[in-house]
């Protein structure tokens, strides 16, 4: 069977055994539940704003004097399309705040960025189209979310659990904090969307230390994904007590999307009630009962630039997640000695500028006794407080330096789930060799050598093409969709 694999900013070739391969591609393998015609989204997500779940709609809720935050995912995920959940839902929501009496200098757009690079001028535009963009941008009411900025944070305290809790000033302070959202398959939590988009995208990096951590992320709660672990009960908690401590709830607009971010359901309201609501749509999409055996073999390739931005697929800590992102998704398909085959050009690119202390951490993993990833954690505060790294967040489109322990929790999981992992064509090995990965320079090698020392000559293998292009399933055994 002959497939291409993501590598770089083109593909690598397999050979794989017929008899032995299965092929799974998102929304392609099985299809998604149907999404909302076009000529249906503008009334759909009408509908849903105008009905609202667990809250009153929007025209009892605001009126003349109203302040008002909307707050929106940043450039992550959740497409850009003309029809884009955010274009359309921010667009529908201002026609019913106006409506309400509302006056557009009382509105502030907020882009919930969290630890991502904070959201730039161009991306901005791109988000919410040239309309929404012309009509807040210059008038400075279009905002990218600051988590160190501690004039507009507000400290709340700890939940009952005892996790800090830090939240944009600007949302506490406003009489309708709206949060847009999707509800997608994510690896952490379940879901993207209600309150993990508040617990993470509007909060500072003490919030986050208390759920994207080796604690939270190595429990036998986490992996397989599901929506009920620790950390989306932390994610629920924090967000409650933000709504606690403001005396109000968050009216969300979240959109449940398909493998190419169209929406396939609209849902609007308080949170709580409305996040297991817009689950059942969601889990007919994400969690797909599709395997008739557990694989020993999973096999796809990385590009150069995917997820967080260019150089995920080469710079090592981040492929570390993203090789660990695809075993929370799938460990229900995974047998117990399964071993990753996946393409990466690994040639030594980090985007400095982007991600500028990962190769720091990557070079203090070489030493002193650093054997694991979770070795690292105790450096977590010294780098989130370091002042360059801050003001590069801040200032020049860099992640937080936290981000990278976070990513470091995460990218553990794939060593404690696998055999072994293979990177296939890097062009600078040693850097893979260097995270505990074993390369080599095809596929056909790859499969070789596991099949000697791993999983035996007639493996069964778990080819993933376009694995991190399109938005991914949480596979499970035919018959049996436990989640």
């Amino acid at each position: 069977m002959k497939l291409d694999f993501e590598y770089g900013t083109g593909t690598m070739p397999a050979d794989l055994p017929d008899e032995l391969t299965d092929v799974f591609i998102p929304g392609i393998t099985v299809s998604d539940p149907a999404c909302i015609s076009r000529n249906q989204l503008v009334n759909k997500t009408r509908e849903s704003i105008l009905n609202p779940i667990g809250m009153p709609p929007l025209s009892e809720l605001a009126g003349k004097g109203s302040t008002v935050t909307i707050t929106i995912p940043d450039i992550v995920k959740g497409g850009c399309q003309p029809t884009s959940h955010r274009k359309l839902s921010v667009k529908l929501i201002l026609e019913e705040l106006y409506k309400a009496g509302v006056e557009k200098k009382d509105i502030l757009l907020i882009f919930s960025n969290g630890l991502h690079p904070r959201t730039n001028k161009k991306e901005m535009r791109q988000i919410l189209g040239d309309e929404l963009f012309h009509e807040f941008y210059y008038s400075h009411q279009i905002i990218s979310h600051d988590s160190e900025d501690y004039e507009h944070l507000v400290d709340l305290g700890c939940t009952e659990r005892g996790d800090r809790v830090l939240m944009n000033k600007y949302v506490y302070d406003s009489d309708i904090p709206i949060l847009i959202g999707h509800t997608q398959g994510n690896p952490y939590g379940g879901y993207s969307g209600g309150y993990k988009h508040c617990a993470t995208g509007i909060t500072h990096w003490r919030s986050i230390a208390s759920h994207h951590i080796p604690d939270v992320m190595h429990g036998s709660d986490f992996t397989p994904v599901n929506n009920h672990s620790l950390m989306r009960t932390k994610f629920d908690e924090i967000g409650m007590h933000m709504e606690k401590c403001m005396g109000k709830k968050f009216f969300c607009c979240d959109a449940v999307l398909d493998t190419i971010s169209r929406q396939i359901e609209i849902n609007s309201g308080y949170a709580k009630e409305m996040q297991p609501l817009s689950w059942q749509t969601a889990d007919r999409r994400t969690y797909v009962p599709w395997a008739e055996k557990k694989y020993d073999v999973m096999v796809f390739g990385m590009p150069q630039d995917f997820h967080y931005g260019d150089g995920m697929g080469t710079n090592p800590i981040q492929m570390m997640q993203a090789l660990s992102a695809q075993v929370v998704r799938h460990k229900r398909v995974m047998s117990d000695n399964c071993v990753i085959l996946c393409s990466s050009t690994c040639n030594g690119y980090f985007h400095d500028e982007r991600w500028p202390y990962l190769r720091k951490l990557y070079e203090m993993f070489q030493h002193d006794h650093m054997n694991i990833l979770p070795d690292m954690d105790k450096y977590g505060e010294y780098f989130a407080t370091d002042e360059e790294y801050i003001r590069k967040y801040r200032f020049a489109g860099a992640f937080h330096p936290y981000h990278g322990f976070s990513m470091m929790s995460c990218g553990h999981i794939a060593e404690m789930n696998t055999s072994a992992i293979y990177i296939v064509g890097a062009q600078e090995p040693g850097i893979a060799r260097g995270m505990g990965l074993k390369t080599r320079a095809t596929f056909e090698e790859a499969l070789e050598d596991a099949m000697k020392k791993y999983v035996g000559d007639k493996p069964n293998i778990l080819a993933l093409p376009l694995a991190f292009k399109r938005a991914s399933v949480h596979l499970c055994m035919k018959g049996n969709k436990e989640i």
